[in-house]
């Protein structure tokens, strides 16, 4: 490869042609976008064509002389302010802007300040980067072999491209046990790199005051507590300690993990306010979206499953490889660098397990983030449920049949799984049969039977999930040494009105109607009159922020025992006005009542009236309280979905005819709000299995970064979901809830692969890698002589 010295190339510069073009526009809007303030100026940034390069120089001459534009910032400028590295989520470090080399193809390089967005773009096609390219590792297996070229070297004394190993269960018990099995089952499988490809792109607005000394961030955060006290950590040394920092997170239009990272154009931003002492507002184009901001999955697994000749599971061992790019910024829990991928024993009762997961640099983008699912959970489910499958077509058993045979037992809970997590609640065999009930499933096994006798290919695929969610117990859980509680500060107004602020962060979720319902059942005022506010560091308690379903989990049960603290407040107050004791109260929604004199009562609105103006002498005024909820546990949502496809033999096109999701989240707030959720889900499932994958090729260069080759599935290509639920309460949360909001996208993808397979099955195939595309899936028939 020549050197090239113009960061126009791979489509990565940016152009005036982009003023006319709908594309750009539309890439650029979101709600941050809205934000205009005085004097405000453009950020654009220019990025690396190369996936590993050293940088020989940047030449700015040229940009500086475009009408609008004001300044570069290159590496060696933040650099002065020690600001050109930043820490990443799992201790690790990432470049902010670089300094000697990239290390990604799209990675930022440089940024432009101007006066307009568009002069910013100018500016970028303006400036001039000589690279020497290096050699490029974009395969994990090959980097880790002895002599492949170590990536990084800022890291003193690295010798190799391992981040680290991790393994969960008893190794030698578990090759015991596949010793003295009767059958063993080995599959690989990788499941590829993904993006969020929120409906919005990632941006902010830094906003220095140089009288004050203070910086307001109006950014697309879904954690913006955290991402305040990463700034503190990152900028304090040059005077931006966090209480003079205020983070905003407006309306986001999706977020699913994508949105929890600090990004660098974020810094950038704002280095550039501080120093300039003017807003600076970025936003990212869609391109810039899909190719360098936090990636997830690109895990390459290896299953083994041992059984007894019943179809009884044994003993399950995993092998893992996790691609995180150049830097290890995947957003797990500390303690976890390989997420909660040890829920891999799902929902059966396994005697032995043993998993291991090694993490490995390579020349990509950052990956890792937990996409609409609770720390590489969805890894885990695909790997169960596919090598369950695997099973079942080897010992020729149906796989309802088998999941049925090894489910855990609705008797043994609370039950401690092999590989150490303690899964609350469950009842899994109930919720196959209904899903079986409502498919009508011994009737489509009848008429798939028939299809084959006929050469047309259909079949059924079961996903019988587990889910840990409600991040977490602080014993075990927290990011960068902050423990991940979560908050509810409710305050009821003399009118009887609440306001209720939360730690966490909404990102189309519905939190401002499941939390006011949450304080409306508990406190009996109308949810109508209760205001939510999220996303404002200023107002807000300090919390961890929504991802991983941990909104209702954590915030949630916060609200009610905020809710239960006032109540118990409320029934002091009551006692004075009705003149009796508190024993002789009797509580009914919205209002107390004396024990065999019902017409003597307060109501909930009569009682915050009193707060503040005729409670009892010596009691502190008003009628307020604050939750940092510390869960005991987990919370273990589940379900069952079964898929049927039909598949074309003349073009491999996939089409699923019917997708049953039965859920169990445990008690219900808002059913509405629950469905609505798991429709997105499913169609968030339904896309990494038939549609959805970033791949490179071998120098780095990005496939499937733009949307003209990274497909999201469209009402054309979704289905009419249908959805039931069984309700299986977690007993340690204060009203049983579970979560629900990821599990679908956790669920899905098995289901349809298994039923692709299924489809296939009697051809001989036992696995087909997702995406299934219609290219994948002919390839297949045209090789085993099936095609039209």
């Amino acid at each position: 490869m020549e050197p090239k010295t113009n960061a126009t190339i791979c489509g990565m510069g940016h152009s005036m042609k982009r003023k006319e073009d709908p594309r750009f526009i539309r890439g650029r809007g979101n709600y941050v976008d809205d934000i205009q303030l005085p004097g405000m100026l453009h950020m654009d940034i220019v990025r690396s064509p190369f996936a590993h390069a050293k940088i020989k120089s940047i030449n700015a001459d040229k940009a500086l002389k475009v009408p609008g534009v004001l300044a570069v910032i290159t590496g060696e400028t933040l650099a002065k302010y020690n600001l050109h590295w930043m820490p990443t989520l799992m201790s690790d470090t990432q470049m902010v802007l670089p300094t000697e080399k990239v290390m990604y193809q799209a990675q930022e390089v440089a940024a432009v300040i101007a006066t307009d967005r568009y002069a910013a773009a100018d500016g970028v096609e303006a400036v001039e980067v000589d690279y020497d390219p290096l050699p490029v590792v974009v395969d994990p297996f090959k980097a880790l072999l002895p002599g492949a070229p170590i990536l990084r070297t800022d890291k003193k004394d690295k010798k190799d491209n391992r981040i680290f190993h991790w393994e969960a269960g008893d190794r030698a018990a578990t090759d015991q046990a596949f010793a003295q099995a009767d059958v063993v089952v080995k599959q690989d499988m990788y499941i590829p790199r993904i993006h969020v490809a929120s409906i919005e792109t990632c941006g902010c607005v830094a906003d220095f005051d140089r009288v004050t000394g203070k910086l307001t961030v109006y950014m697309t955060t879904q954690a913006p507590h955290a991402i305040r006290t990463v700034f503190a950590l990152v900028a304090g040394h040059v005077g931006l300690s966090e209480e003079k920092i205020r983070i905003v997170s407006p309306d986001i239009g999706g977020g699913f993990g994508g949105k929890v990272p600090v990004y660098p154009g974020y810094v950038i931003a704002v280095a550039a306010s501080v120093v300039i002492g003017k807003p600076v507002k970025w936003v990212e184009d869609r391109m810039e979206n899909l190719q360098a901001d936090s990636f997830a999955r690109d895990y390459h697994i290896h299953a083994e499953l041992a059984a007894k000749r019943d179809g009884t599971m044994t003993a399950l061992k995993i092998k893992t490889i996790a691609d995180h790019g150049y830097t290890d910024a995947a957003a797990n829990p500390s303690k976890f660098p390989a997420g909660l991928y040890s829920i891999v024993t799902g929902s059966y009762d396994l005697k032995r397990a043993f998993a291991e997961v090694d993490g490995v640099y390579t020349n990509k983008p950052p990956g890792g983030i937990a996409y609409r699912c609770s720390f590489r959970v969805t890894e885990a489910v695909h790997c169960i449920e596919r090598i369950t499958d695997v099973l079942a077509q080897e010992l020729k058993m149906d796989p309802a049949e088998l999941r049925m045979k090894n489910f855990i037992p609705k008797e043994k809970f609370p039950y401690k799984s092999v590989l150490g997590w303690e899964y609350d609640s469950g009842d899994y065999a109930t919720c196959l049969q209904k899903a079986m009930d409502k498919i009508g499933y011994a009737e489509l096994r009848k008429e798939q039977a028939e299809k084959r006798a006929r050469g047309e290919l259909m079949g059924i695929g079961i996903s019988s999930f587990t889910e840990i969610v409600g991040a977490g117990p602080s014993k075990q859980f927290d990011i960068l040494g902050i423990k991940m509680f979560d908050s509810a500060e409710i305050r009821v107004h003399p009118t009887g009105k609440v306001l209720a602020r939360f730690g966490t962060k909404s990102q189309g979720q519905g939190h401002e109607t499941t939390y006011a319902q949450i304080v409306a059942e508990e406190l009996g005022i109308p949810a109508a009159h209760v205001q939510v506010e999220e996303g404002d560091t200023d107002t807000a308690p300090y919390g961890l922020g929504t991802y991983a379903s941990r909104s209702t989990p954590t915030s949630g049960a916060a609200a009610a025992v905020a809710s239960r603290k006032i109540r118990e407040k409320a029934k002091k107050i009551a006692a004075h006005l009705l003149e009796c004791s508190e024993d002789d109260l009797v509580w009914e929604t919205g209002k107390f009542s004396v024990k065999g004199s019902p017409q003597r009562s307060k109501t909930i609105q009569d009682i915050a009236l009193a707060a503040y103006t005729n409670h009892p002498q010596g009691m502190e005024a008003g009628l307020e309280a604050t939750s940092y909820y510390d869960p005991p546990n987990l919370t273990f949502p589940f379900g069952s979905y079964i898929c049927v496809v039909d598949i074309d033999r003349g073009t491999g096109m996939v089409k699923v005819r019917r997708f049953v999701a039965v859920d169990d989240c445990g008690n219900i707030i808002n059913p509405m709000i629950v469905d609505g959720q798991i429709h997105g889900g499913l169609a968030m499932g339904l896309a990494p299995a038939l549609l959805e994958e970033i791949s490179y090729d071998e120098d780095g260069n990005v496939q499937g970064g733009s949307f003209m080759d990274y497909l999201v599935p469209t009402s054309m290509e979704t289905p009419s979901w249908e959805l039931d639920k069984t309700i299986t309460p977690s007993p340690h949360h204060p009203f049983g809830a579970k979560g629900v909001g990821e599990s679908a996208t956790v669920g899905a993808p098995p289901a349809i692969v298994n039923a692709v397979v299924d489809a296939l099955a009697h051809l001989g195939v036992k696995h087909v890698e997702i995406p299934i595309t219609p290219e994948k899936v002919w390839k297949i028939l045209k090789e085993k002589g099936v095609a039209e």
